[in-house]
């Protein structure tokens, strides 16, 4: 039997926001573009798995940020990426429930703007290389279809793009079945996936997930495994357009 209390599981949540490792959707650093939750559960584990599709500048190329949170973890970061063992035990001190990994489905090229990354290439009818296939690269001219307003007529900004994309290559944007169970133990079953949900925002303390009747409802799925207990009443707000001020710093 799960020997997890609900309150025990959301205030693992809740430090992980006090620790800035709980996604905040209005991340300052990242543009949002599209996200999906999964929980899994085994006899005597949990597990919450939220990804994150974006752009941040500060990394020049789109990822995907795969956030676990369990009550075990499988296959965490190694030791050889720490300078020395008493920081990977300070690491592991502070997070002993979380644990992050990173996926880039687009590759570096031409469609990239070499002087500027936060820009797509100005000329030229673009390709780009999606989980190795190569695709037309969209233009301003896409986002029309997508609600995006561009902030210039002319060219798209990489975050543009990325919803583009969102739109039309969610499943290649997102993490495939084996990446989102990177630090999943094996022996757990997916039993729910989430495409948008009600997100607090955690910047605020009383907004965590501890107060919030979408994640108290997920942790009871989590406990008992009785998916019935998810029974949403707020509206879904995991679309880039509820969070504007991501990216924006």
């Amino acid at each position: 039997m799960l020997n997890w209390q609900e309150a025990n599981i959301l205030s693992i949540l809740d430090q992980c926001c006090e620790n800035y490792v709980f996604p905040m959707l209005d991340n300052g650093y990242v543009y949002l573009a599209a996200t999906r939750m999964s929980l899994y559960r085994s006899p005597q584990d949990w597990a919450m798995v939220i990804e994150v599709f974006g752009f941040s500048p500060r990394s020049g190329i789109p990822d995907t940020h795969v956030h676990t949170f369990a009550s075990r973890l499988h296959d965490r970061t190694p030791e050889t990426d720490y300078i020395n063992r008493k920081a990977y035990d300070d690491y592991l001190a502070r997070n002993p429930n979380n644990e992050s990994r990173f996926i880039f489905p687009i590759e570096e090229g031409g469609w990239q703007d070499a002087e500027n990354l936060e820009w797509v290439a100005a000329s030229g009818k673009h390709r780009l290389t999606l989980r190795g296939r190569s695709i037309p690269c969209p233009t301003v001219a896409d986002c029309s279809s997508h609600l995006i307003l561009p902030l210039d007529e002319r060219r798209l900004h990489t975050f543009e793009l990325c919803r583009i994309l969102a739109a039309t290559h969610r499943e290649d944007v997102l993490a495939n079945a084996v990446e989102r169970r990177a630090n999943v133990r094996p022996e757990m079953q997916q039993i729910l996936q989430l495409e948008e949900w009600h997100h607090p925002n955690v910047v605020d303390e009383k907004c965590r997930p501890g107060n919030s009747a979408t994640f108290q409802q997920l942790v009871k799925v989590l406990t008992t495994g009785d998916t019935t207990h998810y029974r949403p009443e707020l509206t879904p707000n995991t679309h880039w357009a509820h969070w504007p001020e991501g990216g924006t710093l």
